[in-house]
């Protein structure tokens, strides 16, 4: 059996009074991309900055490719590719010098030119960091974290700021990446990001896990395990379609112009919301039967209250 990729038990990391990360376990398999979800605050940033050694933890171990990345960094680093959300370059560095200077440090880099083109980046190669765009900046910093070919990569929030074309090609590369055998360990906001990507996902909030397992176990386990979604005008008056209802049944608008029936679904409960639907002169747009969203199963986690 092989020895997890990324293996934390019971870290604490404590800001002065503020306890950022509270006993979280976590383990990651080789080959597996890891999703770990959270709101802002919840302690997603330390844990990963544990996991890469650029924290040292007040409590709790953490072993990633079997090495402590604190006491064995040197060991580690050439390992592992690291995507930080802010691009970490000089503002005049040029793209292709900046990838180029990566794999000049690795043992068997990829082909710098050959990546850079991947990711629709040769056009601007020559182009200093502080005129990319953020997008550009964005697989720039994706580009050096995997042109190492690490066996680990963490990457921060991949897609932030990228357009539909740039997104779906970062996809496909985690998706490479994956197929190598290369472990991903992915931060992200976006919840159908996860759910499209993750072999697994957890969810932390207040330092600590509070959900752990694969977007489908998860978004399954809701009681019943049955819901009917479906968009139409949101604000819409749902007294008269809570009456229609049976009684095991709760119809709810959970987001704006998104509404949910929960309770056993049959052939007359979707006639009875079609019928609703005709009484209030809005046609049902994406009527969908099924379990819940990874999105609901976040939001009932960690509340829907905002966070700095």
């Amino acid at each position: 059996m092989s020895s997890p990729a990324v293996e934390a038990r019971g870290l604490v990391k404590r800001y002065g009074a503020l306890t950022a990360v509270d006993g979280i376990d976590l383990e990651s398999g080789p080959g597996e991309v890891l999703a770990l979800l959270g709101p802002n605050g919840a302690g997603k940033t330390t844990t990963v900055e544990l996991c890469e050694g650029y924290r040292r933890p007040d409590a709790g171990t953490v072993r990633v490719l079997g090495l402590d990345p604190v006491a064995q960094g040197r060991r580690l680093r050439p390992r592992i590719g690291v995507m930080l959300q802010s691009g970490g370059a000089y503002p005049q560095v040029r793209a292709g010098e900046m990838v180029g200077l990566v794999a000049a440090c690795a043992a068997a880099p990829l082909d710098a030119g050959w990546l850079l083109s991947v990711l629709g980046l040769d056009a601007v190669a020559r182009l200093p960091y502080k005129r990319l765009s953020g997008g550009q900046q964005q697989r720039l910093a994706l580009a050096c974290a995997v042109v190492g070919r690490p066996e680990l990569v963490f990457l921060d929030e991949p897609t932030a700021g990228l357009d539909p074309q740039a997104r779906r090609l970062v996809w496909d590369l985690i998706g490479a990446l994956r197929a190598d055998g290369v472990t991903v360990l992915l931060t992200t906001h976006l919840m159908d990001e996860a759910e499209a990507l993750a072999d697994r996902v957890v969810i932390i909030d207040h330092g600590r896990v509070v959900a752990c397992g694969t977007p489908a176990a998860l978004t399954a386990s809701d009681g019943n395990g049955r819901q009917l979604r479906f968009r139409v005008r949101p604000g819409l008056d749902l007294r008269l379609l809570a009456t229609a209802l049976p009684p095991t049944c709760r119809a709810s608008e959970p987001r704006r112009g998104s509404y949910v029936v929960d309770g056993p679904i049959d052939p007359q409960v979707v006639a009875t919301v079609t019928a609703w639907c005709a009484q209030q002169g809005v046609l049902a747009d994406s009527l969908e039967n099924g379990g819940r969203s990874l999105e609901d199963v976040f939001l009932e986690l960690t509340g829907r209250e905002l966070r700095s």
